[in-house]
Order: C-alpha cells, then structure tokens, then sequence
C-alpha cells in the first residue's frame, strides 16, 4: 500500500493534518506522521519505507532522497522549494513539486502590513507618512506580487511592476504600469516589494547599484529570500542614505550589525512568517496531498518543479 510520510519540524494546524489525512485515505493510501522532530536522522530514518514526502521548511537532502528506498515524489508545501535537493530527486528519478499559490495572500497581507508598519515608523512616536499617492514596485509579478499589486491599488498607490517572464498585457490588464528594467523600478518607486525567487542569477542581486538609485525615503520589503540581498551592498546604501529603510521576513545574517548601525530604518520578523495563517497552512498542506494522489494515480506532474 502507498505510504504518504508527512515531516514537519513545525507541524501543520490539526484541521490541515486531518484533511490530508482523508485525502490520503480516501485514495486508499496510508499516512504516517514525524512532527516536532529535532534530529535530522529522524526524517532519514522515517523515509526508509515511504512512496510520498509532504514537508514545509524541512530540508530534503542527497541523504533524505537516498534513503527513500521507495520514494517516488516529494511535495514542499508552499511556494518556495529551496530547500529540496533537486539534482538528487532528479538523480533518483524522484518527482518534486511545489504548492504555488497556496500561501499568497498571506505573504501579500504581510508584505502590506509591513509597509504600513516601515511608513508609521515602526509604531514609534512621531510623524509617520501614509501609503496612499506613494509608488510602489513589485519584482516580480508571480502570485503574491499580483495580489499586493491589488492590495497597494486598494490603498490608493501608483502601481509599477517588473518582470520579465510575464506579458506586458497580462500585467497592464491589472492596472499596474510596466516598467522595462529593474533600474527604473527602484529609482521610480517609494517602495519596492521583492518576490523573486533564490537562484544563482538572483543571489545577492538587490544590493548598491539598486538600493542608492531609489527615492528619497524609500523602503525596500523583502517576503522572499534573505539571499537575494547582497548584505554588503545594503550596508553601504545605508550608511550613505539616512533616508533608506528595509523590512524583510528573512532575517539578514548581519541583522545584529543593521540594527545598531542604522536604529529604526530595518525590521526583520523573528522567523519567517509570511505564510504563517491558518489559511496558508491549512490551504498548502491539502494542495500538497491532492497532487501527490494525482501523481501516484494518474501521472499529473503540473507543479513539478525539477523537469
């Protein structure tokens, strides 16, 4: 009988748990959890005898994907897969996705909040600056910077977008200006939310050259990856441009040095949280399990991530 693993260091909500756990059984699968686990032995030693992977942040390592004698396809339950060792699925002929679009608007509402937060000085007193008439960019017009793209029109801003790999008529239909390089959009917009994904083109890819291109007072909101940020190049900006603010979910390794060279202009959530909502928990968590059903029974592989 097909076993379904889920592995969660953080564990999915209990409603999420029990609706993965129907979709499974209902498709005559068995499921099998290891939640809460500290030792990274404990998922090579729970994959020995599982066909399908369901995690979150978990890293799927070479030995992970070795050790599954049986696997057949792993599930990231989220939109980002950095954390799947892609050549060793591939290597083992092993079928990785990931759940796009799952967590959206739970990262969108966050990168918002995050923006009202920056333009309010962090809830400090003194005069803050509204959202309302300010530029706002999006890097990268995928799931979630469509709906913050909404979400910023809501407010009443000036939506930009850049993004290469989307139609210029797709984006205008949604009342966002095109920009054609990310130069403008940086030295154009008064905030810049970033959703590019990590890749060996992107890392440390928003640093100097972008940050000092852009208007006075500006704040950069990163939901994305820490590695897209070139530390240095932030840094740099920063200590020429008192105006200059950052707000990012993934805490940057320098994050300490930040802080007390540049008090009140960066933010960083202790953990990454922006799909942290009961929603994107519980949406993510059955999307990962339909498609593994998908998958064993008919061959679906649409979300796969290592073609």
């Amino acid at each position: 009988m097909t076993k379904v693993l889920v592995a969660t260091e953080k564990p999915f909500a209990k409603v999420a748990v029990d609706g993965i756990k129907k979709i499974v059984e209902d498709a005559g699968f068995t499921l099998a959890l290891l939640e809460k686990y500290t030792d990274p032995n404990d998922l090579v030693k729970a994959i020995a005898d599982a066909d399908a992977l369901i995690v979150r942040s978990d890293k799927v390592t070479k030995e992970v994907v070795d050790a599954g004698k049986n696997l057949k396809i792993v599930v990231r339950a989220g939109a980002g897969y950095d954390n799947l060792d892609l050549a060793a699925c591939t290597a083992k002929g092993v079928v990785a996705m990931n759940t796009p679009g799952q967590n959206s608007n739970a990262v969108a509402e966050l990168a918002i909040g995050m923006m009202i937060y920056m333009a309010r000085n962090q809830f400090q007193a003194g005069t803050g600056t509204e959202l309302k008439g300010k530029k706002l960019g999006i890097h990268a017009y995928g799931n979630v910077g469509k709906i913050v793209a909404c979400y910023g029109k809501g407010f009443g801003m000036d939506v930009y977008a850049f993004d290469p790999f989307v139609a210029k008529e797709v984006i205008e239909k949604d009342g966002v200006k095109v920009v054609e390089s990310i130069e403008k959009l940086y030295s154009t917009c008064d905030y810049v939310s970033l959703h590019i994904p990590a890749t060996e083109k992107t890392k440390k890819s928003i640093g100097y050259e972008l940050l000092s291109k852009m208007p006075k007072g500006a704040a950069l909101i990163n939901t994305a990856r820490k590695e897209v940020i070139d530390e240095e190049g932030l840094k740099k900006a920063f200590a020429e441009r008192a105006d200059l603010k950052y707000s990012t979910d993934i805490m940057a390794d320098c994050h300490a040095e930040l802080v007390e060279k540049f008090p009140g202009r960066v933010f960083a959530t202790p953990k990454k949280m922006g799909a942290q909502t009961v929603e994107a928990n519980i949406n993510a968590g059955l999307a990962a399990a339909h498609q593994i059903v998908g998958y064993i029974k008919n061959g679906d592989k649409k979300f796969q991530v290592n073609k």
